[in-house]
């Protein structure tokens, strides 16, 4: 699959055939989306690789570790590197040509704006489930 930021300065591959997505429904997730929650996916490093424009993107850090890479040039959230592991995350809307996606976890339910409906199958969780644990329930939903 291949992804890119509204402007195309930053593109990446991601060599999967099937993504399972999550949505994170906390305050940090809707202020960086601009909406009710934030949909993604993570990968591991062998499965990630930017293809262009590594030079265009911000990064921003919060004092508790959050943070966000953009496009300097547009502002799109672009896929960085979760801390200190193997894996990146990918917003799910910079995806093109995408194959088989699906949302299988909904983070945060417990926060969620007062505004926003939820309405799926999915997994829910009130609060984070650990990274290890979501990224293994992701691997698991990618068989």
């Amino acid at each position: 699959m291949k992804g890119s930021c509204l402007c195309e300065s930053v593109t990446f591959e991601v060599d999967k055939e099937r993504l399972s997505l999550y949505q994170c429904h906390c305050s940090l997730c809707r202020k960086q989306s601009g909406t009710f929650s934030n949909a993604a996916t993570i990968v591991s490093e062998q499965s990630y690789r930017i293809t262009s424009g590594e030079d265009c993107i911000s990064k921003w850090k919060k004092n508790t570790g959050f943070s966000s890479n953009f496009c300097a040039r547009c502002g799109s959230p672009v896929p960085n590197r979760l801390q200190n592991t193997e894996y990146f995350w990918i917003p799910a809307g910079l995806l093109e040509d995408v194959g088989e996606m699906r949302i299988e976890s909904h983070l945060f339910i417990g926060s969620k704006a007062s505004w926003e409906q939820a309405s799926s199958n999915a997994k829910t969780h009130e609060e984070f489930p650990g990274i290890e644990a979501h990224i293994a329930f992701l691997n698991s939903r990618n068989q």
